[in-house]
């Protein structure tokens, strides 16, 4: 068992560590979609894990979570990271794995270039975390469907050229009561709403997406009518694994940036690196690192080998998430007072990693699967 990265993983690592340093958000929609955007599809992070004969960097799971790794790791925003991955692995995946051939030339060539950014629109006001309940209803009318409902915290959603959305086709059909869509923005009756005002991943623009009897063709359809579930299942193995490996760049960035400070500050006649408890403060969060990191990469893994994944990702997904907001208080600890200064960017670290115990299923979402998982 190799635990070590190829040369040529490690040389790739190496050179998105490097570029992302350019990578900055960009907040008006023109110059985010010129710039942030453009600048990540030439780095590969919009269609790294989609074969090239669709315009993508052709990586597997694995190589794709390392991209995104070291992007952050080189210091790339973490919201506008966010907003790649919500593209690339709720969005683009499903349209790949999903939709029918004509659908899929029609399609991902764009998505995977830059040239049109995906929404992801699952989360509605009432179903966050219990996705099977879902308000917004599709009614088969000759041709495809009509749309009617309200997502919200679309990831993208104020700057998206599609949408992949879910919606409730059998209201009695259990697992197989939802179907997935991928929708355009300029589709009648679809109204993408103004960015949400979030003090967390603010390079990644959230917002709200009504459809209003908003009609979808049959060519549109992701999988077949009922298989919502499984849509949206197969994009989170991964949405948890891969988007999650920001978080250990994150994390990476952050003990660099410890371990240099308490190098250098002095308390009571020593360097901080002196003091016993600040010692053990930073070996915790190394510990926390490379246990979600190894997690993560036999996460990765099991989706390249085509395993069952399920168990690896959820506990990669709780234990990387929950890491990351562990050691950025620990950080802002080691920082003390100027950890509340923004001049020194630690604060923002924190606010960015509160989310990811959230998002794509909770802590307490992903103790649920594990358990599952074990037979319980």
């Amino acid at each position: 068992m190799d635990f070590s990265l190829s040369a040529e993983q490690q040389r790739q690592y190496d050179r998105i560590r490097t570029a992302a340093r350019d990578l900055v958000p960009e907040y008006s929609p023109a110059e985010f979609r010129k710039n942030s955007w453009q600048k990540m599809a030439v780095l590969g992070l919009v269609g790294a894990a989609v074969p090239q004969e669709h315009g993508g960097a052709g990586l597997g799971a694995l190589d794709t979570a390392l991209l995104y790794e070291g992007a952050s790791e080189g210091g790339a925003d973490t919201g506008l990271l966010f907003a790649a991955g919500a593209h690339l692995f709720a969005c683009v995946r499903p349209v790949l794995e999903f939709a029918l051939p004509q659908t899929r030339k029609a399609l991902l060539p764009a998505l995977c270039s830059g040239e049109w950014i995906a929404g992801n629109a699952m989360t509605e006001p009432d179903a966050g975390s219990d996705v099977s309940r879902l308000a917004t209803t599709a009614t088969r009318v000759d041709g495809g469907y009509l749309l009617d409902g309200t997502k919200s915290f679309v990831s993208n959603g104020p700057v998206a050229d599609l949408y992949v959305t879910y919606a409730t086709t059998d209201p009695a059909g259990g697992y197989f009561g939802t179907t997935a869509f991928a929708v355009d923005r300029d589709s009648p009756g679809l109204v993408a709403g103004e960015p949400l005002d979030k003090s967390a991943l603010t390079a990644c623009q959230a917002g709200e997406v009504r459809f209003d009897r908003c009609f979808v063709p049959d060519e549109r359809v992701l999988g077949s009518p009922g298989q919502g579930q499984l849509v949206f299942q197969t994009s989170m193995l991964w949405e948890r694994s891969c988007l999650f490996a920001i978080y250990l760049g994150q994390q990476e960035r952050l003990i660099g940036r410890c371990v240099d400070h308490v190098r250098n500050r002095r308390q009571f006649g020593r360097r901080l690196a002196d003091l016993q408890p600040v010692a053990d403060r930073l070996a915790d969060m190394r510990l926390r690192l490379e246990s979600g990191r190894l997690l993560l990469r036999r996460a990765c893994a099991g989706i390249d080998e085509g395993q069952d994944p399920a168990l690896w990702v959820a506990m990669a997904k709780l234990a990387v998430s929950e890491a990351a907001v562990a050691t950025s208080l620990d950080a802002a600890r080691i920082f003390g007072g100027r950890a509340f200064l923004t001049e020194y960017g630690i604060e923002e670290q924190v606010r960015d990693a509160a989310p990811a115990t959230t998002f794509s299923g909770t802590s307490d979402i992903q103790r649920q699967l594990i358990a599952r998982e074990m037979g319980l």
